[in-house]
């Protein structure tokens, strides 16, 4: 970069310094906006965990913000859902975020996220009435099996002969013990049937009984039906995702973003009724968040949460993005694996991240339309991703894109030397850490 864009980049850094003050700005920016979408670069920096976390409180208690709907599984999120409103029999947070415990457990699992949810559940807890609580759901549709029980559990309880053919129709599952992956992986290989109209026959029936159980329970049940009615669809959408996993990637990544949105406008349509307007903050990856149409993703044929929620919401949707340049993060080495402590290569030097390394200050955040107007940072250029997977001896292949950051979002946080996330449970691996002797080098 040259002195000029270094200059102007110093000029439009709001610091980030740990103060009360460091997002007014920001917050003035969001306005009334009522979908805030908020990125990381890494499921495995503390510091994007902790910079999500408490924008996300001030939305809450300043903006009015009523629901967190993260990057994890429906069900899991759920019973974090139930303790913050005060409605588990779970005893503490800790106990609360037991139901993930799917690969990798740490993404949720962690101390950043452990403290959001105490705060959540003490703000909760001092709310004087049930509508000005929030909560906390899940996006995602990895959790077959688990949505398949949740849905046989609500229909035990209140039509037990629905109950018993939704289990006849789940069957078909059996073979794979309701393993999304084995089942994708069984149907690719030619050794199961699909199990495709047996979910669509289970939806549509809930779907059909769903009036009369409200009619017959009374409104204060329409939690508990709704909550059963989007497993049910989960189920039916998670099917599909597995069955197209070993045909084509572009699909199954377009199906898992597409129900990721369809999910968060279920939310706004099911508490519109109840309290409008219905105003929500997203948790999940750069990859998701970001405008896709602005990333070579897109050029793929690729879409994501950010973008439609651009294209259906408009205006009302703010998206944040983050970013860092070196350091640590909690990462496995294949997938499956434990978690790593892994050392973060700094940004290559024709990236985002290097760019942003430049500004005097080491942690910052600037709104992007700010940035577009020096051609400098103008994309494309490459940019960072990294998953739960990091792979630094092949970091160019495996964690680079092509982007352009100024349409990607709206704004950007940049922390420039960041620490690993602390999970819950801890490895070896992880207490050793990666020794800097065998930090890769020169690729």
């Amino acid at each position: 970069m040259n002195s000029q864009s270094i200059k102007a980049l110093d000029m439009l850094a709001r610091p980030v310094t740990g103060v009360a003050e460091d997002y007014d700005t920001l917050l003035e920016l969001i306005g009334e906006r009522r979908f805030v979408l908020i990125g990381e670069a890494s499921h495995g920096t503390h510091e994007f965990y902790r910079e999500r976390a408490r924008i996300t409180r001030r939305l809450i208690d300043e903006r009015g913000f009523n629901v967190v709907a993260v990057e994890g599984d429906w069900p899991d999120a759920h019973r974090v859902n139930q303790y913050a409103l005060g409605m588990s029999v779970d005893a503490d947070a800790d106990s609360a975020l037991g139901g993930f415990r799917r690969f990798p457990t740490w993404m949720w699992r962690n101390r950043d996220v452990l403290s959001f949810v105490q705060w959540l559940r003490a703000r909760n807890d001092a709310q004087a009435t049930p509508a000005t609580k929030a909560r906390f759901y899940g996006l995602d549709l990895y959790s077959l099996r688990a949505s398949i029980e949740a849905v046989i559990d609500y229909l035990e309880l209140v039509d037990p002969d629905q109950a018993r053919r939704a289990r006849q129709r789940y069957s078909c599952f059996d073979h794979v013990s309701a393993d999304g992956q084995a089942y994708g992986y069984a149907l690719a290989t030619g050794v199961a049937d699909p199990c495709e109209d047996a979910v669509i026959i289970q939806l549509l029936e809930l779907r059909e009984q769903s009036a009369t159980y409200l009619l017959r329970d009374g409104l204060s049940a329409g939690d508990e039906q709704f909550y059963a009615e989007q497993n049910a669809q989960l189920v039916h959408d998670a099917e599909e995702y597995y069955r197209q996993m070993y045909r084509a990637n572009v699909s199954s990544w377009n199906l898992r973003d597409r129900h990721m949105a369809s999910t968060l406008d279920s939310l706004v349509s099911h508490f519109d009724v109840q309290s409008s307007p219905t105003k929500v903050v997203v948790w999940a990856h750069n990859s998701h968040v970001g405008d896709a149409r602005a990333t070579s993703m897109g050029e793929r044929g690729e879409l994501n949460i950010g973008q439609l929620a651009r294209e259906r919401y408009g205006s009302e949707a703010f998206l944040i993005g983050m970013s860092t340049y070196a350091g640590r993060v909690t990462a496995a080495t294949d997938w499956g694996g434990p978690a790593e402590r892994k050392r973060v290569r700094p940004g290559r030097h024709d990236s985002y991240e290097s760019m942003l390394h430049t500004a005097s200050i080491p942690q910052y955040w600037v709104p992007t339309s700010e940035l577009a107007d020096d051609d400098v940072f103008a994309g494309p250029h490459l940019e960072r991703a990294i998953g739960v997977i990091y792979r630094p001896e092949t970091e160019l292949q495996s964690h680079y894109f092509e982007a352009d950051l100024t349409q990607q979002f709206d704004a950007v946080i940049h922390l420039d030397h960041t620490r690993a996330l602390e999970p819950l449970e801890l490895t070896p691996l992880w207490d050793e850490g990666e020794p800097a002797e065998t930090f890769p080098t020169g690729l």
